[in-house]
């Protein structure tokens, strides 16, 4: 697929030159698309065009940020962020999302909450009429809880795998937990699976992300759209 990472790009340079001004506290998500972000806003500092800071939500993009000139601080400096742009593994018609593939879900969670405004960008792909279909949904875990969490959510009809590097190496997170992605087919009621696995003992925090979007740019194949109120706007 030759047009998605051109679609990523132009959808990540759009909600820059829309969404970012001079002066702001940034938050840096995680992921692919947010590259093209973090690259974006690098440039435009570069160009004497933006003065901002940014408080990323993984380690790499915080290398990233540094990389390309981007002043950094922390949620202890800023604990109120203005604009927070990060990517998405599926989208709703609603802005709910799934994400944490890249592993950084917490954190991402942690920063949306702390924001003032979230703004996504993806590409078409990760449109979807409802979350979790052919996508797993990402949940970190204490480690000391990764048997008595998987038990739970097999309870519930999940179908939780813990996620791995190689054979016998579970993937870390930049907190020091696991992940355990867990199948649960079409999700029907984000906000309630969402809130009934953050009952369960030793869950940190899921991929669900509900209610926290305000917009969205998409890369389409040729165009960039944004989708606000369940609608998609040309820009």
């Amino acid at each position: 697929m030759d047009w998605v990472e051109d679609a990523k790009r132009r959808a990540a340079v759009e909600a820059v030159n829309s969404e970012v001004k001079d002066g702001l506290i940034i938050g840096l998500g995680s992921g692919s698309t947010v590259k093209y972000a973090i690259e974006e806003i690098g440039r435009r500092i570069r160009g004497a065009e933006l003065r901002v800071l940014s408080v990323p939500s993984s380690y790499q993009s915080l290398l990233l940020a540094v990389k390309c000139g981007i002043p950094t601080t922390t949620l202890h400096e800023h604990p109120t962020v203005d604009l927070t742009i990060d990517g998405a593994d599926q989208i709703d018609p609603n802005l709910n999302l799934i994400k944490g593939m890249g592993g950084a879900l917490t954190r991402e969670k942690i920063l949306a909450a702390s924001s003032r405004k979230l703004i996504i960008v993806a590409d078409e792909r990760k449109l979807v009429d409802h979350l979790g279909g052919g996508q797993p949904l990402p949940i970190e875990i204490l480690p000391f809880a990764e048997p008595f969490v998987t038990a739970k959510i097999r309870e519930m009809g999940g179908k939780p795998c813990l996620r791995e590097i190689r054979a016998g190496a579970p993937y870390i997170t930049d907190n020091g937990n696991f992940i355990l992605d867990a199948g649960f087919g079409i999700i029907e009621n984000p906000k309630k699976l969402n809130e009934e696995l953050k009952m369960i003992p030793g869950v940190v925090e899921t991929g669900l992300f509900v209610g926290m979007v305000q917009s969205a740019y998409i890369g389409m194949r040729t165009s960039v759209k944004k989708l606000v109120c369940n609608k998609l706007k040309s820009t």
